[in-house]
């Protein structure tokens, strides 16, 4: 089982940049095409940006031409949060890391095989393996 970390806003807002706490606390979406890991090639490990829980590998990403990083699924689905999300006059599924609860984007069921699923990932809310050495 997961351990939850819960922090006040005011802590979130100490350790997390202004456009990281609109994405991640907010549950904002940044815009389309403006994200570092919408094109990349990275391989590795896709972290969330507020815990460091491991969310996604690279082996699963692939460009839906949506304008987000897009995965056909998570490393171990039991790290995600499902939430209905009537936002908006539509009804989507938010997808959330399950340990810290950060808002990371939502799933669809418009991906490649096998999973036919697209997770829809904000760029802001990971943060890759590698660049946690920089």
């Amino acid at each position: 089982m997961t351990e939850k970390i819960e922090k006040r806003p005011e802590e979130w807002k100490e350790i997390l940049s202004p456009d990281q706490y609109e994405i991640c606390i907010n549950h904002g979406t940044e815009p389309p095409f403006s994200g570092k890991y919408n094109n990349t090639k990275l391989e590795g490990i896709f972290k969330c940006v507020c815990c460091g829980q491991e969310l996604f590998s690279s082996d699963t990403k692939f460009d839906s031409g949506s304008g987000w990083p897009s995965f056909w699924k998570p490393i171990d689905e039991t790290k995600i949060e499902y939430v209905s999300d009537s936002a908006y006059g539509m009804v989507r599924t938010e997808v959330n890391c399950n340990k810290c609860g950060a808002h990371l984007g939502h799933v669809f069921d418009d991906g490649p095989k096998p999973t036919n699923q697209r997770y829809c990932i904000n760029s802001i809310s990971l943060k890759h393996e590698k660049d946690e050495d920089v």
